[in-house]
């Protein structure tokens, strides 16, 4: 794991984060965000060392609600969670940083994009998409009560069955991936899938002129691959296409790395200051 520290922003809160620290001062910062119901180490913890090997600065925030992210009071937002991200980065004094957002962490690097365009030197999105409003996402997620309740109430068995019916077999090494997912409230990560139900980028995505790319999941079960071409599209993103489902970014990380390491390449080519 690359190392983990705690930044208080003020009026905000403290922000669980995993940074590498600074390398290579001509190599950027790039910032992962993590998808919904896992952490940033579930959802990256194959990535840490590529990336900092290959001379990035590597930071990885756990969303509210999420494992060891914000309890807030107020409703989860993906908005907030895009407004944390930036926060986070102004505390480290994080002048720009290629965002990285997979899932929903993908319509969260979306909103900062829109939000925070003066921090955001480039965009790689991966596994996410403009919207989930087709009618089978949107019957998914109207499930989302019962998700929190159980996820309050019972986190443990959910989280088996889950294992059981996606054929991961309980051992040591999902034990630890059991224990990160049994951190999550209950309520924000059912009130995550209602936001992302809501999501839908496409009235304003075209405008928002940043360096992008896309490492397309190509056998992606959760977001089809032809949702994520349209994204790709609207962004005018170069497009690095893996042979695999939703799931596999972190057991088959010799796969998926390599795609994310060429992404990133793309969108750090010097660019001009953003308008």
């Amino acid at each position: 794991m690359a190392p983990a520290r705690t930044v208080l922003v003020a009026d905000r809160g403290e922000f669980f984060l995993r940074d590498t620290g600074e390398t290579d001062p001509t190599r950027p910062v790039v910032l992962l965000l993590h998808g919904w119901m896992v952490s940033a180490d579930l959802n990256w913890h194959s990535a840490y060392g590529p990336l900092a090997g290959a001379g990035y600065r590597v930071l990885a925030i756990d969303h509210r609600g999420h494992a060891r992210g914000l309890r807030a009071l107020a409703p989860f937002r993906l908005t907030d969670c895009a407004d944390d991200a930036a926060a986070v980065l102004r505390a480290l004094e994080v002048d720009r940083a290629i965002v990285v957002g997979y899932s929903m962490g993908g319509t969260i690097a979306q909103l900062m994009a829109r939000d925070h365009r003066e921090l955001v030197s480039g965009l790689v999105l991966s596994g996410t998409c403009q919207h989930f409003q087709d009618p089978e996402t949107v019957k998914l997620l109207r499930w989302m009560g019962m998700v929190g309740l159980a996820v309050k109430l019972a986190p443990k068995a959910f989280f088996q069955a889950g294992f059981k019916r996606s054929g991961i077999a309980l051992n040591e090494r999902t034990a630890w991936w059991m224990s990160e997912l049994m951190r999550h409230s209950g309520r924000d990560v059912a009130a995550a899938g209602r936001e992302m139900a809501r999501f839908d980028s496409r009235p304003w995505l075209g405008s928002v002129q940043v360096p992008a790319a896309v490492v397309l999941t190509g056998r992606d079960g959760a977001v089809s691959p032809a949702k994520q071409r349209e994204l790709a599209a609207a962004v005018g993103a170069t497009v690095f296409e893996v042979p695999l489902d939703h799931l596999e970014l972190t057991i088959r990380d010799t796969e998926y790395n390599p795609a994310l390491l060429s992404a990133l390449q793309t969108v750090s080519a010097p660019q001009g200051v953003p308008a």
